[in-house]
This record gives structure tokens, sequence and C-alpha cells, in this order.
């Protein structure tokens, strides 16, 4: 089975009716459960806020041992990415760096683990006008856009656009065009150390987005594309006896 953890901030969902609306549980709720529709993925979830809008302890819920126990994470954040502890940050980044697989939604681009395994701003250009959005496949020939024709029509998002302050991907998958005249690099894959990282653009919450079929088969494909080929849970500089005198 590929372990999958979702991380969700789970705050305009209860914050906002028509968010609610379209994620009565969730957006966590809502991937875990198309996830789990694959009989060779199980799903965990953990949120910034709790039922309360309470912060929860990610310390103790987002631990050493609990990714060490995690193929890929999933991370959506948009508003409250510096609410996210830094050592939970630099515990995913160590993670991946040791072969977890990563796969950031949406805003997640400027989250703080997202942030730390690029090493640039992950900056970009956006307008809510929900605008009309058509994903198009750069690489048919790619794991992730199998199943995905020339194209995913969105028909309302929000609106990202060039430039990204990303470094350059290992390889480019989509590329986003709205009707108001705008591109932007919306899917892309890294290698970090022994993990791999995907960033997959869609996915504002105003809109049901992660109702799409050919967005739940992106993220399908990108997590099964993202778990480990191996995972190495004592990385640094060992010290090491010679192997012959």
């Amino acid at each position: 089975m590929i372990r999958v953890l979702i991380f969700n901030e789970f705050a305009h969902e209860q914050k906002h009716e028509h968010v609610k609306a379209i994620y009565p549980n969730g957006m966590h709720a809502t991937i875990r459960d198309f996830l789990n529709t694959e009989d060779d993925i199980s799903v965990e979830t953990v949120t910034l806020f709790n039922e309360n809008l309470e912060l929860n302890d990610l310390e103790s819920m987002i631990t050493e041992e609990k990714l060490q126990n995690t193929d890929v994470i999933i991370w959506w954040g948009h508003a409250h990415h510096q609410r996210v502890p830094d050592e939970v940050a630099m515990r995913i980044r160590r993670a991946v760096l040791g072969g977890m697989g990563a796969v950031f939604l949406h805003s997640g681009h400027h989250s703080k683990p997202f942030k730390l395994l690029m090493g640039t701003t992950c900056n970009v250009d956006w307008r809510e006008d929900g605008d009309m959005c058509r994903v198009w496949v750069t690489d048919p020939s790619h794991p992730i856009t199998q199943g995905i024709n020339r194209y995913i029509k969105i028909d309302h998002e929000e609106m990202y656009c060039e430039p990204f302050g990303i470094p350059e991907p290992d390889k480019l998958l989509f590329v986003s065009w709205y009707d108001s005249g705008e591109v932007f690099r919306s899917g892309a894959i890294w290698h970090r150390g022994y993990g791999k990282v995907f960033y997959f653009q869609p996915g504002h919450e105003t809109y049901p987005i992660y109702h799409n079929k050919d967005v739940q088969t992106v993220i399908k494909n990108g997590v099964r594309w993202a778990t480990p080929d191996y995972r190495e849970f004592n990385l640094g500089c060992h010290h090491v006896k010679k192997i012959e005198d």
C-alpha cells in the first residue's frame, strides 16, 4: 500500500459558507475519499485547525516517526503558512531528502516545506476573478499525465501567472492558459535528494476543482509517481572505517 498523509489548513471550509457548501467536510476529506477508491492507496489526514477553529499541535501530529511511515505527503495551504512550525517544515524537508514523496497543491507553492525544498521565493502573480482555465499537457508520455487528453478545462479558477519564482523544473508537465490571456507553469516535478516533488496548481477553495475527475486523475498519478524508490532515515556525514588496510 502507498501510505499517503494529507495536510490541509481546514480554515476556509469552516469560515466561509460558500466554501463549506463545496467541501462540507474539508478539502482534505474530498481528496482522501477519491484516493481511497484506489486499492493500492491508504490515506490519513492532518489539519492545521481543528473543528473548533483552534490550532492543532502539528509538532506532535507530524512527527519524525509519522513521516518515516508516510510514502507521500500531499500539502494544501493558502492563508496560514506562517502558522506551520519551522521544525515541522524542516522535518518534511528532511523526509523528502531521504526519499519521501511530496505533492504540493495550489497555494502550497508558498508553504514553508515547498520553499525549503525549492530554495527560491516561489512567488506568483495572481487574481481571483473566476477565469476559465485550460491546463495543457506538455508531456503526454509522463506517468503523471496518463489518462488526460490534450488539456483539462476548468470553468472557474483563481488566476496564477508568470513569472513563477521556482527553480528550473526537472520536467514541465502542464502549462495553464486563462481566457484573460495569462499563462502559468501549473504542473512541474523535481528530484530532491532521494525524494520526488510534484507541484500542481489547480485547486482554489472557492471552486469545486477537486471534484473534477481529470484533476483527481492527476493527483492519483502524482501520488504513484512520487512513491519512494528508496528511503534513507540516517542522513548525514558519517565517519567510516577503512575498507582495506
